[in-house]
């Protein structure tokens, strides 16, 4: 006997083990970045999650649909379930977030990040920033606001919105003339190194220096 996925109950239900599902894994991708994993490992997870999503919700579910909301609150029966589908998933992926980031789950488990540079870049802190080439070479430079930055899982690459050059003592002597910032690939670096900016001090002088 053939199967019709396309038959409306079975679409339905296709829809509602799967939507859900998705919308957690897209907010957990862009929460904790990471190699994408192919179409079918994802639509399994998407129906994994979807699952929990509903677990989380089943008092809620039960009291909408044994309550007969359908038929008597027909408006708060349908943002019902776009809270449920849509929202929902989203809220448990942020509280999931919350908690594998405390002391004590990080202590446990792994952290949900999976590479320094995410981890460090992800906090989106102001940095004076020295960059040592696999040549020898240095790029000083800050990272701010208007720098960026790539994440995963695309290759690293580092936009500093200004250039500087460094004095003989290694610190930050001036930004260079005309600056527009500089671009720097990973697969040339060997080392980079990281100075807080204080704020409120004259530009250029003592901030970021060694």
């Amino acid at each position: 006997m053939d199967i019709d996925i396309w038959e409306t109950h079975k679409l339905l239900t296709f829809i509602a083990f799967v939507i859900p599902g998705f919308v957690s894994l897209k907010t957990y991708e862009l929460l904790f970045p990471h190699a994408p994993k192919d179409s079918a490992k994802q639509l399994i997870d998407a129906v994994a999650y979807s699952s929990v999503n509903y677990a989380l919700l089943f008092w809620p579910l039960y009291e909408v649909e044994t309550g007969n909301y359908r038929v008597i609150h027909p408006v708060l029966y349908v943002i019902f379930y776009i809270i449920a589908f849509f929202i929902a998933p989203i809220l448990w992926v942020l509280i999931w977030k919350r908690l594998r980031t405390t002391e004590f789950l990080q202590n446990v488990l792994p952290h949900p990040i999976a590479k320094p540079w995410d981890y460090v870049f992800g906090q989106r802190k102001s940095y004076w920033i020295i960059v040592t080439l696999k040549d020898g070479k240095q790029v000083a430079g800050k990272y701010s606001e208007d720098s960026f930055v790539s994440s995963s899982p695309v290759a690293e690459q580092l936009y500093l919105e200004e250039s500087w050059i460094l004095n003989n003592d290694g610190g930050f002597e001036r930004s260079k003339v005309d600056t527009a910032g500089v671009m720097i690939v990973t697969s040339e670096i060997a080392v980079i190194e990281f100075f807080k900016i204080t704020y409120g001090e004259n530009h250029g002088e003592q901030t970021g220096k060694r």
